[in-house]
């Protein structure tokens, strides 16, 4: 296990970033072991909704965490606003930093992520082979 830090700055978007690294960097598996920072927008797809809602704002990441793969992040986040409520879901492109985000990934040598389609489920999901 190898981990890999990386800061991002106002205005990179979050998801967009994530697959970057996981790209440049030539990775086969990995996950986000942890995330914190702040956003000025958070677009997150609830359980069982087909469309991204949209929050505006000074939201501080919470909670962040999901695997990378050559298809893309599968990540699900928690912000809270500047009221303290909480939001959660699945992490859509266009979640902008507003001052900062802290990432902790772990590269998994050995093994390779894929998301491939799944008749029981109809989505593309998670495949784990040996790399």
């Amino acid at each position: 296990m190898h981990t890999i830090t990386l800061r991002l700055s106002p205005g990179d978007d979050l998801r967009a970033a994530l697959d970057h690294a996981f790209h440049a960097r030539g990775l086969s598996a990995a996950f986000v072991l942890q995330g914190i920072g702040s956003l000025s927008v958070a677009r997150l797809r609830y359980a069982g909704r087909d469309d991204a809602a949209e929050l505006r704002g000074d939201l501080e990441i919470l909670t962040l965490a999901g695997t990378l793969s050559a298809q893309g992040p599968h990540l699900h986040m928690s912000v809270s606003d500047a009221d303290g409520r909480v939001f959660g879901g699945h992490v859509t492109p266009g979640c902008i930093v507003r001052t900062t985000v802290e990432l902790v990934v772990v590269n998994l040598h050995g093994e390779r992520y894929t998301r491939e389609h799944d008749a029981a489920t109809g989505f593309a999901e998670l495949v784990i082979r040996k790399a």
